[in-house]
């Protein structure tokens, strides 16, 4: 019985590693995708800041 009992521990243990790789693995993708937003984000307020001001520019009187 004692050999069952480690073979349980042992898959327990392993299962328990492998969803805290998983867990990590899922926080990094998180990670990556939200600089990944706001880098797409700034990208889209730095054009429309852009258009905007070289609107202005092309309305001022020469």
């Amino acid at each position: 019985m004692n050999s069952i009992d480690d073979l349980h521990t042992l898959k327990s243990e392993i299962f328990d590693i492998f969803m805290h790789l998983e867990a990590d693995a899922h926080e990094q993708r998180k990670r990556r995708a939200a600089v990944r937003y706001l880098k797409a984000r700034r990208g889209i307020e730095r054009r429309q800041e852009t258009r905007k001001l070289s609107d202005e520019i092309a309305e001022l009187p020469n």
